[in-house]
């Protein structure tokens, strides 16, 4: 087994550095004392580490040895590239193991383009990402398309070259001139694009330094969506200048495609605990997914919402409404581990092929399907809870 502390290891450090209060004097934000949740049972359940795939330089940085010291009885395995990996990437044996290698498989890179590309829909910009991949395994998530057979997270460890770009866009870009619907006052900047940063903050500080690097960027907003409600969010005093964006959907369709994620019910009753934490909060409604009694489930969970949130989340909140997105390549590796999921999300009588963004051939309904359930999901909206303006729906 390769260690930190191994003799001779590629990844030996300076003496002295692999006690966490000792390393953690780089630019992450100071933990504060007392039990966290990322050392619970319940975050051990999610993601148990024995194996870390490591390009050097990222396990030589200062972010690297605080992952390896955090994760000691792990196998260290030396990799020339975090996307070129044949044990994980383009092995079909994988699919069969897809939620034990998210739970037991780590990548340490480093992140090689800094580039902040526009968005206009959720968010303003798009930011370089802090990590690749989920310990969770939504049935429907578009990131392992890239990756192929397997998804485990990539952390990049050069935390401070990401935050010392978004820097720079921000304070070239000067203040928002004209309100839209990403934000009426900040530059928006989604930090989560490929990657849940609640999850990611049960194994570094990168979600930590993002959200304190936002504090002293007065025109700009970190944003991110997740499915995982995690307590030590609480404890890094955001003022206001993140968002998160909490995704929802009917619980019976949760529990079926939203593996390994915190309940629904969990993540609506966190709402209120945030806000009060400075965080502005905003809700995914996502994926709709059209199946029979689909309604009738959305609006019982918006109905849920109106019921349980405060005032106080209600009078800041807005909401996406985005439409299931599938693809094939996806399809197929669903097949080996979850085909039950694929039974109310591959319905090639209600879909049809779209060429995405980035050039890829996705399947997602058919136009007039998808018109006329955006209509149906805003009617459901204005009659049970009418406090929650829609910002886009896609």
């Amino acid at each position: 087994m390769h260690t930190p502390e191994t003799p001779n290891s590629p990844y030996e450090a300076p003496e002295g550095l692999f006690g966490l209060e000792e390393i953690r004097t780089g630019p992450a934000v100071p933990v504060p004392a007392g039990p966290l949740f990322r050392d619970s049972q319940e975050a051990r359940r999610l993601l148990s580490v024995q194996e870390i795939h490591a390009e050097p330089g990222a396990a030589a940085s200062l972010r690297g040895r605080q992952i390896l010291a955090r994760f000691p009885d792990a196998d260290v395995l030396p990799v020339d590239s975090h996307w070129r990996i044949p044990q994980l990437h383009g092995n079909k044996g994988n699919a069969e193991r897809w939620v034990r290698i998210k739970s037991t498989v780590l990548v340490l890179g480093e992140r090689k383009t800094l580039t902040v590309r526009t968005n206009g829909r959720s968010a303003d910009w798009i930011a370089p990402g802090a990590a690749n991949g989920c310990a969770m395994a939504c049935a429907y998530c578009y990131v392992p398309r890239r990756k192929g057979y397997a998804n485990p997270i990539t952390v990049f460890t050069n935390i401070e070259r990401i935050i010392a770009r978004l820097t720079r866009h921000a304070t070239d870009l000067g203040p928002k001139t004209a309100p839209n619907q990403c934000d009426p006052l900040a530059w928006v900047y989604d930090i989560g694009e490929n990657n849940d940063c609640s999850v990611d903050a049960l194994i570094s500080e990168n979600t930590a330094d993002l959200v304190h690097a936002f504090t002293r960027l007065p025109t700009a907003k970190a944003s991110f969506a997740t499915k995982f409600v995690n307590p030590d969010l609480l404890l890094l005093e955001p003022r206001g200048r993140t968002r998160i964006r909490f995704s929802l959907m009917p619980p019976d369709d949760s529990r079926l495609l939203d593996i390994r994620t915190s309940p629904v019910e969990q993540r609506i009753a966190a709402a209120g605990d945030f806000v009060e934490a400075g965080y502005e909060v905003h809700f995914n409604l996502s994926p709709v997914v059209i199946r029979p009694g689909w309604e009738h489930d959305w609006g019982r969970l918006l109905q849920q919402m109106d019921d349980v949130l405060p005032r106080a989340v209600k009078d800041q909140a807005a909401a996406e409404v985005i439409m299931l997105t599938h693809n094939r390549d996806l399809h197929e590796v669903n097949m080996a581990w979850h085909p039950r999921a694929e039974d109310a999300i591959w319905r090639p009588e209600l879909q049809q092929r779209k060429r995405s963004e980035n050039g890829s051939w996705n399947v997602r309904y058919r136009d007039g399907t998808k018109a006329a359930a955006v209509e149906t999901v805003r009617r459901l909206v204005r009659t049970h809870a009418p406090w929650l303006p829609i910002r886009y729906a896609f």
